[in-house]
């Protein structure tokens, strides 16, 4: 039986090109290219944000164009040049979260910790959800002194620890967690919903007529709005009900990389005492799997002298711990979205000088949540700093097949993540 195959687009036999078929392209060689879109797609949302802001780069476009020509039919048959080529969209993606982050700090200033309500309070209501800082910044504006509470969610948290942004009285909170509860909150809480980026899931028709998208984000018989003129959105937020009062909870965010490192000096002070025995980052793109339960029970493992930094979605499942802190320095902190995996890389680069030594020599351990593309983008940044034995899960990424897995061991030393117990004990002894 024939079948079409889609790397080649010609009619292969078999199976299609997992028996090379009449391209005789490599399996391997066509999850490696998948692979590299999946990277360029996350560095992708990171450019377009950059560009809503006014800033892009040359070398990051011009790559985007090779990486892409590269998976065309018949141009590339080379694996290890498929691999080089994913640690270079790493570099890149290093590149243009510096360049996001510098355009969110220039724009809005820099983030300080910040105590935000995680409870609804009574009144009119919008919930945004998403990545893009300048659409809730438009909308903050627009809805000053019109009655309306803003509330961020998801990705949308680190909002809060923005000077330029919190400065807006009616930016009142974050409600929900991760990307993938937003059916269940939507149709709980009577607000507008305004859709900012990626990860936003079809609404159910409970919320749909009160649901818009904005920017990049569309959704099928939802509102999009071109531009930035939400007057739209605040308008249905008052047509609605709003949201009854709830007991005050609070978590915290906003910690830039400048206010981490402003306490490196205590920091090595308390390594060198022996009050810090080890760093974490535990974070990255949520999954609804069961097993993502894990990244809470790995830090419940965690004893008192350990420090957890946490980013992305991820972060929803251990920031509503209270882990205290280590003679003033928080044993948890919060370093923003995704993209703010920057500032993870900067403060362990700052650390290792600190130290004497390279990333690899600090007792730091990344456990790392996997889901989407940027965390394709992402994991290649790491990789191509020389980053060594990171945990990954909770599932193998759907490029990896026995191949590349090995490739991935062998010469990055990663890890799947086992069970909390097995990975802590592994890591500490």
């Amino acid at each position: 039986m024939s079948m079409f195959c889609y790397q080649c687009s010609q009619t292969a036999k078999g199976e299609g090109c997992t028996t090379y078929g009449v391209c005789g392209k490599d399996p391997t060689l066509a999850k490696l290219q998948d692979n590299l879109v999946f990277a360029l797609k996350g560095i992708s949302a990171y450019t377009y944000h950059a560009r809503e802001l006014g800033v892009s780069d040359e070398e990051v476009d011009a790559f985007l164009a090779e990486a892409l020509y590269s998976t065309l039919t018949n141009v590339n048959f080379d694996l290890d040049r498929f691999i080089d080529l994913s640690l270079k969209a790493g570099q890149m993606n290093l590149k243009v979260m510096r360049l996001l982050k510098e355009a969110h700090i220039k724009s809005f200033g820099e983030p300080r910790p910040t105590k935000v309500r995680a409870t609804a309070k009574k009144g009119k209501a919008i919930i945004v959800t998403g990545h893009n800082l300048k659409a809730l910044y438009e909308l903050l504006k627009q809805s000053e002194g019109k009655g309306v509470n803003i509330y961020t969610h998801s990705e949308m948290l680190p909002a809060h620890g923005y000077p330029e942004l919190k400065k807006f009285p009616h930016l009142v909170g974050n409600l929900g967690g991760a990307w993938h509860d937003q059916r269940l909150l939507f149709n709980e809480y009577q607000a507008a919903i305004l859709g900012t980026s990626n990860c936003v899931l079809i609404p159910d028709e409970s919320y749909r007529d009160r649901m818009f998208t904005t920017s990049i984000a569309g959704l099928p018989n939802v509102k999009h709005i071109e531009g930035y003129d939400y007057s739209e959105v605040i308008q249905r937020a008052l047509e609605l009900p709003g949201l009854d009062e709830e007991e005050e909870k609070y978590i915290t965010t906003g910690y830039s990389k400048s206010v981490v490192l402003s306490l490196a000096g205590k920091i090595k002070e308390l390594v060198e005492a022996g009050k810090i025995h080890y760093f974490f980052l535990v974070g990255g793109c949520d999954t609804p799997f069961r097993r993502s339960a894990y990244y809470r029970e790995f830090v419940e493992l965690l004893p008192k002298e350990t420090v957890v930094l946490t980013l992305a979605c991820g972060k929803y499942r251990i920031n509503d711990m209270d882990l205290g802190d280590i003679d003033g320095v928080p044993r948890l902190i919060d370093l923003g979205q995704c993209n703010d995996a920057i500032d993870a890389i900067e403060i362990a680069v700052a650390l290792a000088d600190l130290f004497g030594t390279d990333v690899n020599g600090l007792p730091l351990r990344l456990i790392v949540s996997w889901m989407e593309q940027k965390a394709v983008a992402i994991l290649w940044t790491l990789l191509s700093l020389g980053i060594r034995n990171i945990y990954l899960g909770p599932v193998k990424p759907a490029w990896v097949d026995e191949t590349i897995l090995k490739v991935l061991v062998d010469r990055f030393g990663l890890k799947l993540i086992s069970t909390a117990e097995e990975d802590v004990k592994a890591i500490l002894g």
